[in-house]
């Protein structure tokens, strides 16, 4: 390589949000003869404004381009902000990827799932591995989080080392996984170029606190309940797991495991020596031969969504299983942001069934799996970088990251966005390039640019609704019968129903053909002020502007 090689850093998500996050390093001369690496593949979720998206990822059109020059994935944990893209991305990249046991496990399984044949391309590494993918040397160190060996990544290069941090916090005493190896960090983390670094909870400022006082606080409030109890959480938080399956033994209650991914969880922990101590757990057929007091349910479902266990079992739509007065609920999970309306409405739903609802709000029975300021401060101390990038985090969060590393005395605090590709090296870092970024929706089994055309009408369609016309002519563009309209979604603001503002349309329908004025010998033109003449009329007597289909058929 040449004597003029750069290192640089693109995050292509994650960067200005929470969630998708995908990590670009790249080491040469120009761009495009660069070789690269990518850190995790992640994918956020759809809410409203997404009608008919569950899952986003990330735009992965640079890299696809360069495809020739991808070394290598690296997968820093089982996540699915992190892992969640690589069956829908990797096929159109085809390179190695690296991950530790119960993250590989995760991996196999989701391309098992899509059909993808990932045979002599996943590398499953012993944790605390030291692997060379050129031009980069690779040492990952794990640190403490809510899934099991949460890593992140020294890449040393021969410009200098990047230390990537990944999702982490520093807990001393974690129900799952080894204790965080504040020695190994410190010793690792000489003359370090640059910290790649989480920004999830730098707003929120003391320590996280630890997944055991979590444990001690559950069981101890699961022990005082009398009837049934419910409990959900993130399936992926296998601390919080085992802290449920611990507080059933102690309070003599049967373990019930609701919804799919729970037990898929539980199945892959199994699997890498984790959860092995969780006693048999019930079907929910027989658990419901048993008294309230002797169950306990473990459920998928903690943010509300639609099909997670304990919608379903809100909506009474879950077999065997009820709610009776006095059953307790207990959300042992944060509400992620924008998921609000929806859990608030789970709470009222379940508390209409007669059930006492406890979160976080009243109840000790959640802690962040990432790093508030006072760790963040430490974390500074450990690796002091000559350069501080924030990433995982909204842009408030990336700049008080960024205002809190200078405070620190970090020589060059950077702020970027998705899309900003970054010179770590060599000399003083700076935004050198940009490259397109953005968001690709999973409508069905299709990937689709955010901006692509039926995206904007189908949001189109969610907040203005449907307006379909069909007029049938003869030869000279006289209206031979008449119109026949259809409207979907449209409201009249008016005084008069729905069926009177279609029957005025049709009225101002025969007025247009009936000016030859309007009539043109192109028909294209005839099509296009009939749209708009349909449109202006709905948005004078409903406030919207419809998706408006216009069909002239002649007879």
């Amino acid at each position: 390589m040449s004597k003029n090689n750069k290192l640089v850093f693109l995050p292509l998500g994650g960067t200005g949000e929470i969630g998708m996050n995908m990590n670009l390093y790249g080491y040469g001369n120009e761009i495009d003869d660069m070789k690269w690496i990518i850190v995790d593949v992640g994918i956020t979720f759809g809410d409203d404004t997404t009608p008919g998206v569950d899952i986003i990822l990330p735009d992965h059109e640079f890299i696809k381009e360069r495809r020739e020059n991808l070394q290598a994935i690296i997968i820093t944990h089982a996540h699915e902000d992190h892992v969640g893209g690589l069956a829908y991305l990797w096929p159109d990249l085809k390179c190695p990827i690296y991950a530790t046991p119960f993250t590989s496990s995760i991996i196999k399984l989701k391309f098992e799932e899509r059909g993808i044949n990932h045979e002599g391309y996943l590398n499953t590494i012993d944790l605390s591995s030291e692997i060379k993918i050129n031009p980069f040397e690779l040492k990952f160190q794990t640190l403490t989080h809510s899934i099991p060996e949460p890593n992140s990544i020294f890449i040393k290069t021969k410009l200098g080392t990047v230390y990537h941090t990944g999702d982490w916090k520093i807990d001393l005493d974690p129900v799952v996984g080894e204790t965080i190896d504040l020695d190994t960090l410190k010793s690792n983390s000489k003359e370090i170029l640059a910290m790649i670094c989480d920004s999830t909870n730098v707003l929120t400022k003391g320590r996280s606190g630890s997944e055991s006082e979590v444990k001690g606080n559950l069981i101890n409030l699961i022990k005082h309940q009398k009837n049934r109890v419910f409990v959900t959480s993130f399936a992926s938080n296998v601390a919080r797991l085992e802290t449920i399956a611990a507080a059933a033994k102690e309070s003599n209650r049967s373990l019930v495991v609701l919804g799919r991914s729970m037990h898929r969880m539980i199945s892959v922990a199994r699997q890498n020596g984790i959860l092995a101590e969780i006693d048999i757990i019930l079907s929910e057929k027989e658990a419901s031969k048993k008294r309230k007091e002797e169950v306990l349910y473990l459920c998928t479902g903690s943010q509300g969504e639609p099909r997670g266990a304990m919608m379903r079992i809100a909506n009474q739509d879950f077999p065997h299983v009820d709610i009776d007065q006095d059953d307790t609920i207990i959300f042992s999970s944060k509400i992620i942001p924008g998921n609000e309306k929806k859990i608030f409405e789970l709470f009222n739903r379940l508390s209409e069934l007669g059930a006492n609802v406890i979160t976080e709000y009243d109840e000790d029975i959640h802690v962040s799996g990432h790093p508030c300021l006072e760790e963040m401060i430490d974390m500074y101390n450990y690796i002091n970088p000559n350069i501080s990038v924030p990433v995982h985090g909204e842009h408030r969060h990336l700049k008080s990251h960024s205002n809190l590393a200078k405070e620190m005395g970090i020589k060059y605090p950077m702020l970027i966005s998705n899309g900003d590709i970054l010179q770590i090296a060599p000399g003083p870092p700076y935004i050198f390039d940009q490259c397109k970024s953005g968001r690709q929706y999973l409508d069905g089994n299709r990937l689709v640019q955010s901006d692509s055309s039926h995206m904007r009408d189908r949001k189109k369609m969610s907040y203005n609704g449907v307006l379909n016309i069909t007029c049938l002519l003869d030869k000279k563009m006289n209206l031979k019968e008449t119109p026949i309209i259809f409207t979907s979604g449209i409201v009249s603001d008016e005084e008069y129903d729905n069926d009177e503002m279609v029957y005025l349309l049709e009225e101002e329908i025969y007025k247009f053909f009936d000016d030859k004025s309007n009539i043109s010998k192109k028909e294209k033109k005839v099509h296009q002020k009939l749209e708009t003449l349909s449109r202006n009329f709905i948005y004078k007597h409903a406030r919207k502007k419809p998706l408006t289909n216009i069909s002239i058929v002649h007879i």
